[in-house]
């Protein structure tokens, strides 16, 4: 069956199946996220009796202000903004230099398969916790940023992806730009690089989003409370209060905490974390599935 609208393209039954399954998966990942977002401006009761929906019941928003008022709130905060700066950077320079060389033919790069052996084998193995540790350890970078950034310097599959982006782009191009006395360096920088905007973009949100959300590692390298990156310091976040400092609040903080559940405040804890990543996200988006589908493909 084909749908036909005077003056526009035919649109098939098949398209419109289509557009119905992607328009209901797309519910599928937004109402978990706008019932997340509705229990944290819910209070305690209506929460732990499950009476949120997508909507908050009896609006506060305790779980915010209990978040608000630490002042290690803001200083784990920047701590996470200065591990994405230097971690992408990182990620984003090594990752460059390490695909451009491995997407070359054989014939110029004769070392090329056995350092393709080397990151095949980084993806399927690593160490594990215990030796990243001793090694980190080892090398004077507990209690400090670079034990957060230097571990994860080189992320393989974002190599290959970029590797196999090169690839694809036409070989004309760089024998001209040699023709014309550029060197290696500036092949990849002013030929390479311009024509990779899709592939870069996309790795770029791969670094941003992975350092954002890392959690694990700021609790096994990190002792200083405020050296905690923000993920690590919310996920040890309590709302439990011991007697002494229940004792020690006004009234008005006491109502406060009864308006307050660990289902609220995880909730808002949620929300707060994602929104730095919501707000990039849509630069980046219209380059996505064009660098995911072009890095993937290997002629």
């Amino acid at each position: 069956m084909v749908v036909s609208v005077k003056g526009k393209r035919k649109v098939s039954a098949t398209e419109v199946l289509i557009g119905f399954l992607l328009i209901l998966c797309g519910l599928v990942c937004l109402i978990p996220i706008l019932n997340t977002v509705a229990i944290s401006f819910s209070d305690k009761t209506s929460a732990a009796m499950g009476r949120v929906g997508l909507w908050p019941v009896n609006f506060n928003m305790a779980g915010y202000r209990a978040i608000l008022e630490e002042n290690q709130f803001f200083q784990s905060f920047f701590v996470s903004i200065k591990r994405v700066a230097m971690g992408t950077a990182l990620n984003m320079s090594l990752t460059i230099l390490m695909a451009y060389p491995l997407s070359k033919d054989p014939r110029k790069f004769r070392a090329k398969k056995y350092y393709m052996w080397i990151v095949i084998f980084l993806m399927m193995f690593n160490g594990g916790i215990v030796p990243n540790f001793m090694l980190v350890k080892n090398l004077n970078l507990m209690d400090t940023i670079w034990a957060l950034v230097l571990p994860g310097a080189v992320p393989v599959f974002n190599v290959i992806l970029l590797m196999n982006f090169f690839k694809g782009i036409p070989d004309s191009l760089e024998e001209a730009a040699v023709i014309d006395g550029a060197n290696p360096l500036q092949i990849l920088l002013k030929v390479f690089l311009p024509m990779s905007k899709a592939a870069l973009a996309t790795i770029t949100l791969f670094c941003i989003v992975n350092h954002w959300n890392a959690f694990f590692d700021g609790k096994i390298y990190i002792n200083s409370l405020e050296k905690l990156p923000l993920q690590t310091y919310i996920q040890s976040l309590v709302v439990d209060l011991n007697p002494e400092q229940m004792a020690s609040m006004t009234p008005e903080q006491m109502s406060e905490q009864m308006q307050l559940s660990s289902l609220t405040f995880n909730s808002a804890k949620v929300v707060v974390s994602m929104l730095p990543i919501l707000l990039i996200y849509p630069f980046l988006q219209k380059y996505f599935v064009t660098g995911i589908v072009m890095g993937a493909v290997k002629e």
